[in-house]
């Protein structure tokens, strides 16, 4: 077979693996477009501004929910960071990104439950006696 056929008939020389000669073919999407990773920043910013406005503003009186607020929105920014910066979808990588997606909720849940549960221990455990009359 000549050249000329094999390039029309579809096969190519070795490691060509036929389909689109610029890489694309089944990955086509794996890469963001311009305008999602816009919306992806404005979401990151809006969901960083939130929590510094709450913070700062003392807009809920409760610090128990403003935590509560603040932990909410940052499980929404890494889900946006996985969706529009590190493109996961249900398409990508045959299943592997459920798998992924259910370790990182694992991992932050107990990186945030840790991570509570120590700063509320400090604060109980070392906060220093203010009463003299309560020292030994």
């Amino acid at each position: 077979m000549s050249s000329h056929a094999e390039h029309h008939s579809g096969h190519h020389g070795a490691g060509h693996h036929g389909g689109d000669h610029h890489g694309h073919g089944e990955h086509e999407g794996a890469h963001g477009t311009l305008g999602s990773y816009l919306i992806g920043f404005i979401l990151s910013v809006i969901l960083t501004v939130i929590p510094f406005w709450l913070v700062m503003d003392g807009t809920i009186l409760d610090k128990n929910m403003t935590a509560m607020a603040i932990m909410a929105l940052a499980a929404v920014q890494v889900v946006v960071h996985m969706i529009f910066f590190l493109h996961m979808n249900g398409r990508a990588e045959g299943g592997w990104t459920m798998l992924s997606l259910i370790f990182t909720i694992i991992v932050v849940v107990i990186m945030l439950a840790g991570s509570l549960w120590v700063m509320y221990h400090l604060n109980t455990n070392m906060m220093p006696i203010h009463d003299p009359s309560q020292l030994p």
